[in-house]
């Protein structure tokens, strides 16, 4: 499943350089996530580390996008090269 940002963003910039993917980025209004590239950091950390360093805790599992943890270590080694 990959995460989501919500609308209690206060665009504070931490998480964006936290993604090993560059999944995140500034959109019209607050940071989104690009869900083709966000792997919940599986493969990188335990964690997903823009989750630890949101101060407003708006960084959930996005509903739309389920994904297995196979399935987020698969996008990680098709993201990074790793077979």
């Amino acid at each position: 499943m990959s995460l989501i940002i919500t609308d209690d963003c206060i665009n504070c910039d931490v998480c964006e350089p936290e993604c090993p993917n560059g999944a995140i980025s500034q959109g019209e209004e607050i940071y989104v996530i690009d869900p083709n590239l966000c792997t919940e950091c599986v493969g990188h950390f335990d964690e997903p580390q823009c989750q630890q360093v949101c101060p407003v805790d708006c960084i959930p599992l996005d509903p739309d996008n389920v994904e297995s943890q196979e399935e987020l270590m698969d996008k990680y080694r098709i993201l990074t090269g790793k077979a």
